[in-house]
């Protein structure tokens, strides 16, 4: 973990979306809903098969519950709306595998509401989430990000992948 620079954060002002990320999952899954009720296409996965939704959803907290959690221990800002008040770049625990976390398991959760209502429809919601959060929120905080840690998050980035997974080194490739 690496601390920024005293002064630095008073000097970015870099804003995110002025919808807390939890509201857009709400607004996503009535679409979804919506979408389900109106205009079911193709029926997926019908009952008593789509209660595996439930458990899709009970999973979901986990990735958002570990990265707030090492947010916590870090001391820095859980606040989406204020990235540039960072003090710390956390790079462990979950964040090792994500860099974000916090929106991964919101788009779990939209999966699992996907799965509970059936039909092939709801799922654009989960499809259209991933670059609603990347142009709402996630590029502003990268954007923050790479102003308050330079170089560092530069490597962090190189490493992890924005959504799921450890990218793979050049010298791993042979």
């Amino acid at each position: 973990m690496l601390r920024t620079p005293p002064g630095l954060t008073a000097s970015l002002q870099m804003r995110s979306s002025r919808i807390p990320p939890p509201l857009w999952v709400l607004l996503v899954g009535a679409g979804m809903w919506a979408l389900n009720r109106y205009w079911p296409l193709l029926a997926l996965i019908p009952a008593p098969w789509n209660r595996m939704g439930w458990v899709i959803i009970a999973i979901s907290p986990i990735a958002f519950g570990a990265g707030a959690i090492r947010f916590r221990s870090a001391r820095t800002t859980i606040n989406p709306f204020r990235p540039d008040t960072a003090t710390t770049l956390v790079t462990s625990g979950v964040y090792a595998w994500t860099r974000n976390p916090m929106y991964l398991g919101l788009l779990i959760l939209l999966l699992g509401w996907a799965v509970i209502l059936g039909s092939l429809s709801p799922f654009l919601g989960p499809v259209l989430f991933v670059p609603l959060m990347q142009k709402a929120q996630i590029g502003p905080e990268e954007q923050a990000l790479r102003r308050l840690f330079g170089k560092e998050y530069e490597e962090y980035c190189s490493r992890v992948r924005r959504w799921f997974g450890r990218k793979r080194s050049a010298g791993a490739r042979e």
